[in-house]
């Protein structure tokens, strides 16, 4: 195996070989050379590596890494990035690759660590050694599999018996809703534009993260979900009452999996009214009924409103790799004691 190390802005000269590698792995959206490339335009400093790894067979391993300095290194991971850049051979040895990327590190390494990992995608390794992982987040995902009806029934009675409800006032004060698809290169930036009024509506103004077609965030998604729907991979759902809407997802795909990066939703609708769950179950039965997608990932933390929709969940995970296997045993006691609660003492 041999690394070799080239500035990140090269990513695009050089893509072909994470095409390679993002071809012959499960389907991630969010590992698409497309989504690399919208990330390091828009939130790249210049500091970052592209490392590509090939042995006797091509390409087996893949990465963008930052400096964090002190001697380590991490995966590129802008808020923006649910998974951390990471792309291997199935069936190679993680923590060897990452022997081999330490060596080949400019300057002294102590550390190169891989965050927000998903065990679909690459395989939890056992702590031993060098290497150590650690849990990130629960993340929830959506089965497509038999009817709709079928998984409807299943959910709580609660979330069935509210959204009837909703629907019958929406009937009887004659609002008309309506379930939107985008999914052309054309429409995207229409629908950032729309996504953005929503979001700025908001709380997310507020805490400043607002989506914007003139912010970095507005600019990576537009070109993001232009180039996946250029070859297919976009779909926005947008939600009517009427003439107004109310709530978006913004979603990519490929091969049998849908991701459901971002949703928004019209908060001036009021409490009784829920536009993003009532868009959400036309979304789900319109998938269900499509019969190509196997699983609906968030790929965010598990929230209250994800489990009224499934009971599906695993665990997302960070992996160190270290120079030394007493310095991965040092870490590990300092987060261990770290997490460990305070001592209760009696007494005055």
């Amino acid at each position: 195996m041999k690394w070799r190390l080239f500035p990140a802005a090269r990513f695009d000269e050089l893509a072909v070989h994470w095409a390679t590698l993002h071809a012959s792995g499960p389907a991630a959206p969010m590992l698409a050379p497309a989504f690399v490339s919208a990330l390091l335009a828009q939130f790249g400093t210049g500091r970052e590596l592209l490392a590509l790894c090939e042995d006797r067979a091509g390409p087996c391993a893949a990465t963008v890494l930052a400096p964090q300095g002190g001697g380590r290194w991490a995966s590129f991971q802008p808020a923006q990035a649910p998974l951390g850049l990471w792309l291997q051979r199935p069936r190679l040895g993680t923590g060897d690759l990452l022997a081999g990327l330490a060596g080949a590190l400019p300057r002294f390494v102590l550390q190169i660590g891989l965050a927000q990992c998903d065990p679909l995608l690459l395989p939890r390794p056992v702590d031993g050694g060098r290497t150590r992982s650690l849990d990130y987040i629960d993340t929830a995902w959506i089965d497509v599999e038999g009817s709709f009806d079928a998984y409807w029934n299943a959910r709580g009675k609660n979330l069935r018996s509210n959204l009837k409800k909703q629907r019958k006032r929406l009937d009887a004060e004659r609002i008309a809703t309506r379930l939107e698809v985008l999914a052309q290169p054309r429409q995207m930036a229409e629908a950032l534009v729309c996504y953005g009024q929503l979001e700025r509506a908001g709380w997310k103004t507020r805490e400043g993260t607002a989506v914007d077609a003139a912010n970095a965030q507005g600019r990576f998604y537009a070109r993001m979900l232009e180039d996946f729907a250029e070859a297919g991979g976009a779909r926005v759902y947008r939600y009517w009452f009427g003439h107004r809407p109310v709530a978006m997802d913004l979603c990519i795909l490929e091969r049998d999996t849908i991701v459901v990066l971002k949703t928004a939703y019209d908060e001036a609708v009021g409490n009784a009214l829920s536009p993003a769950l009532l868009m959400r179950e036309e979304a789900l039965r319109s998938l269900f009924d499509e019969e190509r997608f196997a699983r609906v990932e968030f790929y965010g933390r598990v929230m209250d409103w994800h489990t009224r929709w499934t009971d599906q969940v695993r665990t997302l995970y960070h992996l160190n790799h270290y120079r030394w296997p007493a310095l991965a045993r040092l870490h590990a006691l300092l987060q261990d004691s770290a997490a460990a609660p305070p001592a209760i003492h009696n007494g005055a």
